[in-house]
């Protein structure tokens, strides 16, 4: 196997849940190649950087170690990728998330006004 196009190679290592999300991906100018957008039929070949922005904005950077296209285990995901994100991306994206959300500590109550208030500035910023 020489080639494989990439929206099938995205959907088969697990880096989108549908073919049909990555083909999305790819048409909205979030998946790159040399720094290049692609199109869902482009083909990938080993040795391949891949740059692609995933729905909660982590920008991942995979290289392909080897091809497939059926879908992998998890498990399995490792051996035809490498990731090249760096953990900061992954921090980043986790503060991220969790600024969004508006967990309160348990028994705290509903916040006052004043703290409804520091809360909406917070989510605007």
């Amino acid at each position: 196997m020489e080639k494989v196009r990439i929206d099938k190679f995205l959907w088969a290592v697990r880096l989108f849940k549908t073919r049909n999300a990555a083909a999305e991906a790819c048409d909205a100018g979030k998946v790159k190649i040399r720094d290049i957008s692609v199109k869902p039929s482009r083909e990938v070949v080993v040795n391949d950087e891949v740059h692609l922005v995933l729905e909660a904005g982590l920008h991942k950077n995979v290289v392909v170690k080897a091809l497939t296209k059926n879908r992998l285990g998890a498990k399995l995901v490792p051996d035809y990728i490498h990731d090249l994100t760096p953990p900061e991306e992954y921090e980043r994206v986790a503060l991220l998330q969790k600024m969004r959300s508006e967990q309160r500590e348990r028994g705290t109550g509903r916040p006052t006004k004043k703290e409804r208030r520091d809360i909406e500035k917070m989510k605007f910023l």
